[in-house]
């Protein structure tokens, strides 16, 4: 077999294949052979078919045949013997199947990058460090007795965060519009879930009232037709129910899990382990995002397109799924523009990271992975239960060991970066501006590499 490489460009790789006649031959016959003995054809008992017949019927579906199947092996032969590993499936172009002549084709298809990973001193990493005081402990409270707010009814006039049950009508140019209309609704003034001014003019009603609202839908409304309109609703009051907090009682504690008799000192324990660790796991993400811009920042290479379009056709598939498309969406109707730019910093991320794995046999950490799903287990009532799941299931405990592999490599840069510390308050710590951006299966990027 003869095999020549060519750089087209970048990344880019045109590999062109010759595979001797004799083989092709060889395959042929082998296959015309086979199909004597199962050929079922009028005139001729079972097995008997004459070859020259089985030939003229089935000779160039044969060969078809035959050619897909040697371009396939061939073509892995080749790589193996050139010693490439290709990102993404080839494109198979220029193919010669003639009878009695070789085979040829030709794969193009790209490469993986070469990535000089370089020294980490030119990364900086500020590490936050905070501790959680009586005050945050206090302002959690808050926080979770607000989220089981109740509501009762009351015969005095509304005003902001008390729930509204109304009914009203919208009108436009004193006709009625799609939409514009509700029975029992709740509302909680105060909450900007209505248009600008709705909320307000209902403050100071009282139930049993009724209400003319005049509004002016947003310039910028959703629906183009009502948008920038003047609109009339016409409002009845059905009850005005007023916020009450509920009670730090053993039923509100035992709603979080607190065991009955604990009281509050048992609550505020509970809610201090939790918040150490959303705490421990904030600080981690924040220096783990510093850690992945740095890598990027610090290191220029192409990546692969084929990679991108993969990303990007897992990132659609991933929104359809998110947002209850499900099997009614077609994944490919979202336009690849909006992910390309996120799946290529995905990519590169990967990239870097099984690069570093791989440059310093970087291994999953046996202990640290048996911590982790030992730590994720305690949250549930039946923590074996989960253990036993994560370890007789290949493919989670995978994931598992990919998730500590890339914590390593964030503690490996770590000890050639610039790390400084910086105090701040719990909420500083754990606030979150935006969804953190990690590389993506980077373990499992270098597995795939490696493999290929």
């Amino acid at each position: 077999m003869q095999v020549t490489v060519e750089t087209t460009q970048g990344l880019e790789r045109k590999m062109r294949v010759v595979v001797p006649s004799e083989r092709v031959e060889d395959q042929v016959s082998e296959k015309i052979k086979q199909t004597a003995q199962k050929a079922r054809i009028n005139g001729f008992r079972p097995g008997k078919v004459p070859m020259r017949e089985v030939k003229r019927r089935f000779g160039e579906g044969i060969r078809q045949e035959v050619s897909s199947e040697l371009i396939q092996s061939s073509y892995g032969e080749a790589l193996q013997k050139e010693e490439i590993s290709p990102a993404g499936m080839p494109q198979i172009d220029d193919v010669k199947i003639e009878e009695g002549q070789d085979l040829e084709f030709t794969a193009i298809f790209e490469v993986f990058p070469e990535i000089d990973i370089s020294g980490f001193d030119g990364i900086s990493v500020e590490r936050l460090a905070s501790e959680i005081k009586d005050s945050d402990v206090d302002e959690m409270i808050d926080t979770l007795r607000s989220q089981r707010m109740r509501y009762h009814e009351t015969d005095r006039a509304s005003q902001n965060e008390d729930k509204l049950n109304l009914d009203f009508e919208g009108f436009v140019d004193s006709e009625a519009f799609e939409g514009g209309k509700a029975e029992g609704a709740d509302i909680i003034l105060g909450s900007g879930s209505m248009i600008p001014g709705f909320e307000d003019g209902l403050v100071g009603l009282k139930a049993g009232d009724e209400k003319d609202l005049e509004v002016t839908f947003p310039e910028q409304y959703q629906a183009e037709n009502l948008a920038g309109k003047d609109a009339v609703f016409k409002i009845k009051i059905n009850t005005v129910s007023e916020p009450a907090l509920p009670e730090l009682d053993d039923e509100f504690f035992d709603s979080f899990g607190v065991e009955e008799g604990g009281g509050l000192d048992a609550f505020r324990s509970e809610l201090v382990s939790n918040m150490e660790r959303e705490l421990d796991s904030a600080i981690k993400a924040k220096v783990k995002d510093q850690v992945m811009d740095g890598l990027l920042e610090s290191h220029e290479f192409e990546v692969p397109q084929a990679l991108i379009d993969q990303e990007v056709n897992r990132m659609r598939q991933e929104a359809v799924q998110q947002f209850g498309g499900g099997a009614q969406m077609d994944p490919n109707l979202l336009p690849a523009e909006m992910f390309s730019e996120q799946a290529q910093k995905r990519v590169k991320l990967g990239l870097l990271v099984a690069a570093i794995v791989e440059k310093n046999d970087i291994q999953p950490d046996a202990e640290k992975v048996r911590e982790t799903i030992d730590t994720m287990a305690s949250q549930y009532e039946e923590p074996e239960q989960v253990r036993n799941f994560y370890y007789s299931n290949e493919q989670q405990l995978s994931q598992i060991q990919n998730m500590v592999l890339e914590e390593q490599v964030v503690e490996f840069v770590l000890e050639g970066a610039g790390v400084t510390e910086k105090r701040v308050d719990y909420q500083e710590a754990v606030s979150r501006e935006a969804p953190a951006e990690v590389a993506e299966e980077g373990a499992e990027a270098a597995s795939e590499e490696s493999d290929d």
